[in-house]
């Protein structure tokens, strides 16, 4: 193949290098703008798993690699005067052009050609006489731009800013200096790269930049290669104390705003994207130079193994697209953490770090325990010393109260609509269905969302509280629940709104009945979505006939014996549909402004509130986000949850979404808990109201995570319930615990202990065992040079 690389950082030096080797015949040809020695920034940080991947492809540039390397296991966290060492996670690093000169030189060796200082041809030139065109042209790629019709990129410019240094001051380990100012929150991420040097990165929320002065040189215009000095000078006297004495160095250091990258395509005809012109994830959780070699190894190897460049090209991004959305979804999180890290400034500092090390969610608690054991043990001490709490319990089985309801743990079943009554009525389904979830273990158990009248149904299959029968059931349901397990259970009471009259889910979600069974409404005529029916809007007459309903449903909520209450605001339904924008455009006292959209949920939740039992607490469940254009964010979840909380909620449920069919949601593991997480920092702390977490949380140690970094108070776990209805108490057995947060129903005691499921004989090689460092002191590498620049153990 005839191959034209346009770029010559990493990724492009790389794949030539790599392509070369597979096949020598292969014309290759390099374009980069800038000199062979240019080359802004220090340090380039790898994992393990990308560097087994380097010395898998070429074993003579991974050897030249390895005798570069910075290494070492240790992240140290600097925060409110405390340093705290956390081991056993595995970095190394280098010099960035230390690696950019390996890699001229094993192109060189190869038989690549390489044009530096050299702009490329146009792209249509080379497109028309080479074979495969390549842009690994970097963050601001021409060759994305020229042709963004066929990639159709997006770029999401963030709101913190960052300046990349260097210093003299080796570091013996990756540093997170974490520095309170009169502006506002700065951090610094640094590492060591080799025996003379580590990357200083400098960081800050775009107000405080601002309110620190930073902001001087906005307009200014650097040419290519010039520095902000002034601003370099200023953080030099800010971090004195982090330097201790030593200097700061700059290269082409300028205040920046990240800039998240992605794009629908990767590939067009014979031209395809690589490394930061296809992609970019957050400094904070790795190095874009991995992102792009690892690219590079995947193009490479697609393009040796299929016959042509277009089936190679479709395998390459069929190969990268889900391993780098990944990364950018905990790059998301992690650059999200970042920009908010103003809001932990108040959490005790052993929790801030744990706070701080699963932000991106990719470390969680049994991880971390298993890296370092020790500081895992910190962690439990100090959440369960912040809250008078049994140390020995995982933070999942410590008790919690909610308002004056007292839980034994912390898990909560999730509401699921089982779409399986008959006019309302729970029946055998649903006693099966609560109880055995309230005798699986977990703290508190919610019914589905129960409808307050026949037209506010979502389906015909859903339950309600309308009439006495339904009353009934409902008692004999809270009575099963109470008489045989130690559970406590809560009603979610709600009114379809425009989300009314659908078939079951198994059925067709949100597809309207065939017969049209009743008439949908809500708080403006606007569908849910396409198909879905136009409500008619209410009229201030029929709200008050709706707060009735609600207020005549709690009443016998209460007789029914229910713990607690759950107005449902969320999901589209019809609280949920007056909050947003997007469903509600009245121009009554009811529609227009935030304040007025809260005006009806607030009316209900205070109807409600007065007739349910004091001494029961009331919860919300929130939409957080509409995940759509002008509708709810983030920011207007916070005075939602706040005006809730000033009403007397005992709780926010802060799930998201469900409001609009054009809703487009990030989904990922617990991706939800970043929404929670604000409200309990912005809104709950101090307040006395708890925050519940929901949302693709499946797993035990996701939830002791959660708990143990102060995102939430109690989480809700839906799912994962019906795959397993005794998944807490399952839980409990895989963690070892016994006690009064996860007691066996007597009839089941004879199960608590897990199954064996294969040998259990097998002779363990003693030889090994004697040879582990008993202390544990072998997590801890520090990077400290010697003579010759070999790391020794601290």
């Amino acid at each position: 193949m005839k191959i034209a690389i346009i770029g010559g950082g990493p990724g492009g030096l790389y794949l030539a290098a790599l392509l070369k080797q597979l096949d020598p015949a292969h014309e290759i040809t390099v374009w980069e703008r800038n000199a062979p020695d240019d080359t802004f920034g220090f340090g380039v940080v790898f994992s393990d798993e990308t560097l087994g991947g380097i010395e898998n492809a070429d074993t003579v540039f991974s050897d030249a690699m390895s005798r570069r390397f910075a290494r070492w296991t240790d992240i140290d966290i600097h925060y409110r005067g405390e340093s705290h060492t956390v081991g056993g996670q595995g970095f190394a690093a280098m010099s960035r052009k230390e690696l950019l000169h390996l890699l001229q030189e094993r192109c060189r060796e190869l038989g690549v050609t390489l044009h530096f200082s050299t702009p490329a041809p146009e792209v249509a030139a080379l497109r028309a006489s080479h074979d495969l065109v390549v842009g690994a042209d970097g963050v601001n790629s021409g060759v994305r731009a020229a042709h963004a019709d066929a990639f159709r990129p997006s770029l999401d410019r963030r709101h913190s800013k960052y300046m990349w240094l260097g210093t003299d001051r080796v570091f013996e380990a990756f540093q997170f200096f974490v520095k309170e100012t009169e502006w506002g929150v700065v951090q610094v991420h640094g590492y060591p790269y080799s025996d003379t040097g580590s990357t200083f990165i400098v960081e800050m929320h775009e107000d405080v930049w601002r309110r620190a002065g930073f902001d001087a040189a906005e307009d200014a215009v650097f040419a290519p290669g010039v520095s902000d000095e002034r601003a370099v000078a200023r953080i030099r006297e800010l971090f004195a104390d982090e330097l201790g004495g030593h200097h700061v160095f700059a290269n082409n250091s300028k205040w920046l705003n990240f800039t998240t990258v992605r794009n629908e395509h990767w590939h067009h005809g014979n031209l395809v994207l690589i490394g930061d012109a296809a992609h970019t994830a957050h400094f904070s959780i790795g190095s874009g130079t991995k992102l792009a070699m690892e690219d590079a190894l995947a193009l490479a190897a697609c393009l040796h193994e299929h016959p042509d460049a277009e089936s190679a090209l479709t395998a390459y991004e069929s190969e990268r697209r889900p391993v780098v959305e990944s990364t950018q979804r905990a790059a998301q999180a992690s650059l999200e953490w970042f920009e908010n890290i103003g809001m932990y400034a108040g959490q005790e500092p052993t929790q801030f770090c744990f706070n701080l090390l699963t932000r991106s969610r990719r470390i969680t608690y049994d991880n971390l325990r298993t890296r370092d054991q020790e500081f895992a043990d910190r962690v439990d001490a100090a959440f369960a010393a912040a809250q008078g709490l049994d140390t020995e319990a995982p933070a999942m089985f410590q008790p919690f109260r909610i308002g004056r309801l007292e839980l034994k743990n912390r898990v909560v079943v999730s509401p699921m609509d089982m779409y399986s009554a008959v006019d309302g009525v729970p029946g055998d389904f649903h006693l099966v269905h609560l109880g055995s979830k309230a005798m699986g273990g977990a703290g508190l158990v919610m019914t589905e969302m129960v409808c307050v009248s026949p037209e506010g149904r979502i389906t015909p299959g859903c339950t309600g509280l309308w009439n006495d029968e339904q009353l009934g059931s409902w008692q004999r349901i809270v009575s099963f629940v109470h008489d045989r397990s130690t559970a406590r259970i809560g009603l979610q009471l709600g009114h379809s709104g425009r989300k009314g009259s659908t078939r079951l889910m198994w059925e067709g979600m949100d597809e309207p009945l065939p017969d049209g069974n009743w008439e949908v409404v809500g708080p403006s005529g606007l569908p849910y979505g396409p198909g879905s029916p136009v409500p008619r809007e209410l009229t201030r007459t029929e709200l008050d006939a709706v707060t009735a309903e609600f207020v005549e449903a709690v009443r016998r909520g209460a007789e029914a014996g229910f713990d607690l209450l759950e107005l449902h605001c969320a999901h589209g339904y019809l609280l949920s549909s007056f909050l947003s924008p997007l469903a509600n455009r009245r121009t009554d006292q009811y529609g227009g402004s935030p304040e007025n959209r809260l005006r009806y949920p607030l009316e209900v939740f205070d109807a409600v509130r007065e007739v349910w039992p004091a001494e029961r607490p009331m919860t919300v469940r929130i939409s957080a986000t509409d995940w759509a254009p002008d509708g709810n964010t983030e920011h207007d979840a916070v005075e939602i949850a706040r005006a809730f909380i000033a009403h007397g909620a005992a709780a926010i449920d802060v799930s998201t979404g469900q409001v609009t069919k054009e809703e487009r949601p990030a989904y990922g593991r617990s991706y939800q808990t970043p929404f929670a997480d604000r409200i309990r920092h912005e809104v709950a702390a101090g307040s006395g109201a708890a925050v519940i977490a929901v949302g693709a949380i499946a797993s035990y140690d996701d939830v002791n995570s959660i708990l143990l970094a102060g995102r939430a108070d109690l989480c809700a776990v839906g799912r994962t319930h019906l795959y397993d209805p005794h998944w807490t108490l399952h839980a409990a057995a895989d963690q070892d615990y016994r006690g009064p947060a996860a007691e066996w129903p007597v009839q089941f005691g004879a199960g608590r202990r897990k199954p064996p499921t294969a040998r259990t004989d097998a002779v363990r090689p003693r030889l090994s065992l004697l040879r582990a460092d008993p202390a544990g002191e072998s997590v801890h590498l520090r990077w400290k040079p010697l003579g010759e620049g070999l790391p020794v153990v601290g």
